[in-house]
């Protein structure tokens, strides 16, 4: 297996195992087979296709990945082990927890293909996350039928990992096996009618300043005369600074036409349907690209996009940074998106009620409100009167109703005092 040096990411030799067998490759444009390539750089380069990748990339950014342990020994915790807990913030020595995502959510996005590698110690355990550059990967087997991805990269050098070493994200995953299908088959048509219209906008605007006026001469001039003529013309008749307020005059020497160049523009219903267009495909719209979204427009960008990212690399996390038992044991890796909430103050301060009755602990109703913690806020309290309660069951064992658990209740219940002998009593339900 191949690994990254902890001190510089140039890529290293090849040394998958045995003489692997063809698969299915990919390299950033999809083609005839399984294979797939990157558009150039050039998709990146649109400005449409970058405003509709960046709320996405920026939101996906501002997930919290978190490790959580949920057993019948211990109960829930959170970031039970240090070395995760380290690895999830800080992946790499170059790169946050932010900018890891960011890179993965814009791979992701540009070729429906993200991979990252994972680094390991001596002893196995995961020690660093490093996105992989490539512009080509191949899918390949071993002789023990195991799957091994051949990366090519920019500088022209090749790697290999097993796959079971990869953190491998994927959109549009629908024809081939490993890969999900590249974007740039269905953009092309559409990439090229921005392209045109762009064009077409550029040649109109360096058109304006052809020639729009023919001066044609009856008698023969020698060249020298012509263009002394047609300067003064332009001197007299057509500078901003002249004085004959827009009338011009000429003998019977000189024929003088106005050409009026026609350039095509597409009017802006086209315009704002190919733009439309480019804004589906990338589900999402004008609101969300330019921050004017409401609080409900937001959530439903939250749930069709964010979401099912954050599920796929809290997913693919767990199957790569712990073993079957160690999932078995009730450890996974979840995202958080509390960063991400997108709420109106009446709202936000809605959520107090969730305070006494355990649902939220203080901490996290000031995080919302963006606001520090506070000393003891990461304690869930509850009202005293909401305790558990327990199903009543007839002879046949059919619930039909709960009733209060008069045992539980009996702890909240505080003694009183007798107003006549000034004795005390316990408390009676």
């Amino acid at each position: 297996m191949g690994i990254f040096n902890r001190r510089s990411r140039e890529p290293t030799v090849n040394t998958s195992p045995g003489k692997p067998n063809e698969g299915s490759r990919i390299a950033m444009v999809t083609t005839w087979g399984e294979y797939y390539y990157a558009w150039n750089g050039k998709l990146y380069q649109s400005d449409i296709i970058r405003s509709c990748m960046r709320p996405y990339v920026q939101a996906v950014g501002k997930l919290v990945a978190k490790h959580i342990r949920d057993d019948q020994k211990n109960g829930l915790q959170v970031n039970p082990r240090v070395n995760i807990a380290m690895l999830l913030k800080y992946p790499n020595t170059i790169m946050t927890a932010q900018q890891f995502q960011e890179k993965m959510a814009s791979q992701l996005l540009l070729n429906n293909n993200a991979f990252a590698l994972v680094v390991r110690d001596a002893n196995g355990l995961p020690i660093q996350l490093y996105p992989i550059p490539c512009v080509n990967a191949e899918a390949v087997y071993d002789k023990q039928g195991t799957l091994i991805i051949k990366f090519t990269y920019g500088n022209g050098k090749t790697n290999a990992f097993y796959y079971t070493d990869l953190v491998h994200l994927r959109r549009d995953y629908g024809e081939n096996d490993v890969f999900g299908t590249h974007p740039g088959t269905a953009l092309a048509q559409l990439m090229e009618c921005v392209g045109v219209i762009d064009q077409g906008i550029v040649k109109a605007i360096k058109n304006s300043s052809i020639i729009r006026w023919l001066l044609k001469f009856t008698s023969s001039m020698r060249p020298e005369d012509v263009q002394k003529n047609v300067k003064e013309f332009v001197d007299n008749y057509l500078s901003y600074e002249s004085e004959s307020f827009g009338a011009a005059g000429v003998d019977a020497k000189v024929d003088a036409k106005q050409i009026e160049p026609k350039d095509y523009v597409p009017n802006a219903a086209i315009t704002a349907r190919i733009t439309d267009r480019v804004y589906s495909f990338f589900n999402t719209n004008e609101k969300i690209v330019q921050s004017k979204y409401t609080e409900d427009e937001w959530n439903a960008y939250y749930e069709s996009e964010i979401e099912p990212f954050a599920v796929q690399y809290g997913e693919v996390l767990t199957c790569r940074l712990f073993t079957r038992k160690e999932i078995g044991f009730g450890n996974r890796i979840t995202c958080e998106a509390s960063n991400l909430q997108c709420a109106s103050m009446s709202t936000k301060l809605n959520l107090v009620q969730f305070l006494d009755r355990g649902i939220m602990n203080a901490n996290e109703i000031r995080a919302v409100l963006n606001l520090p913690p506070i000393p003891g806020g990461d304690v869930y309290v509850r009202r005293l009167d909401t305790v558990p309660t327990e199903a009543q069951t007839d002879y046949r064992g059919n619930s039909f109703g709960y009733v209060v658990n008069c045992s539980d209740l009996s702890v909240f219940m505080a003694p009183t005092n007798t107003s006549a002998g000034g004795g005390e009593t316990d408390g009676e339900v």
